[in-house]
């Protein structure tokens, strides 16, 4: 599988699946059932690179600022859900999470940003297709620590005056 068409993949079920991502999750196994096992690999492969990428302090800090708090868990599936949203803004978000601002249409804390079932599109497919689990992908995993500096989580006003497009758009002013 090509970037692509990996891309394709992704957009496509997620318009077909209205931005809701269990329903994105449900349909990207179904799409990934109608290929051969090894193109199912290569997807899996396309999405954990893409994932492992997303491992960046930055990312996490907006991502704490648009579900007002973020987890290992949950930046986890953040990552997930971020891929999920296509390239132009899984691309956008990395070169500059503020950018999320403009990139994303809305953002309801509530279903935004749980991707954890997309992340595991890939392994339920190939279970489905033969039965087995996915094989190891033999990609490098992400270091230890994510990329960057760490944000001031637990300070609101130092996360405004970080992400300050971000949090005027999804949180308001700081109290």
């Amino acid at each position: 599988m090509h970037e692509t068409e990996f891309w394709e993949l992704i957009d496509q079920t997620r318009e077909a699946a209205g931005g809701d991502p269990v329903d994105h999750a449900e349909l990207l196994v179904e799409r990934l059932t109608r290929l051969d096992p090894e193109t199912v690999v290569d997807f899996a492969r396309h999405f954990e690179t893409r994932v492992n990428r997303a491992w960046r302090w930055e990312l996490w800090g907006a991502a704490w600022v648009l579900l007002d708090g973020a987890s290992d868990d949950v930046f986890d599936a953040f990552r997930c859900w971020l891929v999920g949203r296509g390239r132009k803004v899984f691309e956008g978000a990395l070169h500059d999470p503020e950018a999320l601002a403009e990139l994303l249409e809305d953002f309801d804390p509530d279903v935004d940003g749980e991707g954890g079932d997309l992340g595991c599109a890939a392994y339920d497919a190939y279970e489905q297709l033969t039965g087995g689990p996915l094989p190891e992908l033999d990609l490098p995993g992400p270091p230890p620590e994510p990329e960057g500096t760490a944000p001031p989580f637990e300070d609101d006003r130092a996360l405004a005056a970080r992400f300050p497009r971000l949090w005027e758009r999804f949180r308001g002013l700081p109290e």
